[in-house]
């Protein structure tokens, strides 16, 4: 199995999942500061663990993510001065440029979730066989 889950990348997928959830949650509970706080803890918490300390820093200071890196960091500033929605939005696009390169190991990973990478998979599925049957 190409990505194998021992347990400290569970854990980092849970805090990355609950760091998931409290942001969304303090979107729906029109940006509430504390909740945004809690989620980008969380999320930044279980990226570390699950990534490793040494590669976390490494591909936050790394020359090529300078831009990723700094939006995200002046989105968390812009959370903490009270500008909330502009500071999601900025670390939106810095959570975009620092991971875009992960994307195809992210999509492998999310196909070999049970349910949820067949939920995936079944628009491209059913894209297929419609070809098959009018070709």
């Amino acid at each position: 199995m190409p990505y194998e889950l021992n347990e400290q990348k569970k854990i980092g997928l849970g805090l990355i999942g609950f760091g998931i959830f409290f942001t969304f949650l303090a979107i729906i509970l029109f940006f509430d500061r504390g909740l945004l706080a809690l989620g980008n803890i969380f999320w930044l918490t279980g990226v570390a663990i699950l990534l490793g300390w040494r590669s976390t820093l490494q591909l936050f200071t790394n020359r090529r993510n300078y831009k990723g890196s700094l939006s995200f960091l002046l989105g968390i500033f812009f959370i903490f001065v009270r500008w909330p929605v502009v500071g999601i939005l900025v670390q939106i696009y810095g959570c975009f440029v620092l991971f875009g390169g992960f994307w195809p190991s992210i999509k492998a990973f999310l196909y070999q979730i049970p349910v949820f990478g067949w939920i995936l998979q079944y628009p491209a599925l059913l894209v297929n066989q419609l070809r098959r049957s009018s070709g």
